[in-house]
């Protein structure tokens, strides 16, 4: 199992780069076409797929605590208090089709980015853990070492950056009724 997070983890980075990357095109070339077609492609898909990262994270972590008895430490409490809420959020967010679910999700995935990285680093450079976690189990040492740089914190901020990615390309397209021209949009997909 933790060869397949590790992997999922991969993939999540992945994505996040590709996206990325077709954002900086966008932006560098001035051209949208390319970024338009992906948002297009995800339609009112991306906050679905953003759950299911959740989901897959949340079970993840109570895979990892519950069967494989791995203790979190209080880093990683802190990434699942960011996590977990995220499922319900973003299905009720999903289910309303709620353009709005990107202004009170996005924030607590990107707290949980923020433990996780730091997380991440104090796994790298000790030297920088602040007394965090000096009590209970040590949030440097890391439980997984797949591949030689995948750890849970690195899962968890790979699941955390894809959900961001999701929710900014969450932009819900609805066609126009025929003979109708469809109206021009700004960023936020918001009719101008």
């Amino acid at each position: 199992m933790r060869r397949i997070f590790s992997l999922l983890a991969i993939a999540s980075t992945a994505a996040v780069i590709g996206a990325v990357g077709v954002w900086v095109h966008a932006r560098v070339r001035r051209s949208t076409e390319l970024r338009d077609r992906l948002v297009a492609g995800l339609g009112g898909k991306a906050v679905w797929l953003a759950w299911v990262v959740a989901l897959v994270a949340t079970l993840g972590s109570l895979y990892l605590s519950e069967i494989a008895h791995l203790e979190p430490c209080r880093l990683c409490w802190y990434q699942r208090i960011a996590m977990y809420p995220l499922v319900v959020i973003l299905a009720i967010g999903a289910a309303r089709a709620d353009a709005a679910v990107r202004r009170y999700a996005a924030p607590v995935a990107g707290i949980g980015l923020g433990v996780a990285v730091y997380h991440y680093l104090i796994q790298h450079f000790p030297d920088l853990e602040a007394g965090t976690c000096s009590v209970g189990v040590s949030c440097a040492a890391p439980y997984i070492w797949e591949f030689g740089f995948v750890s849970i914190p690195y899962m968890a901020a790979a699941a955390f950056a894809l959900i961001l990615v999701l929710l900014a390309a969450s932009v819900t397209i609805q066609p126009a009724p025929p003979g109708v021209p469809e109206p021009a949009s700004n960023r936020e997909g918001v009719p101008t």
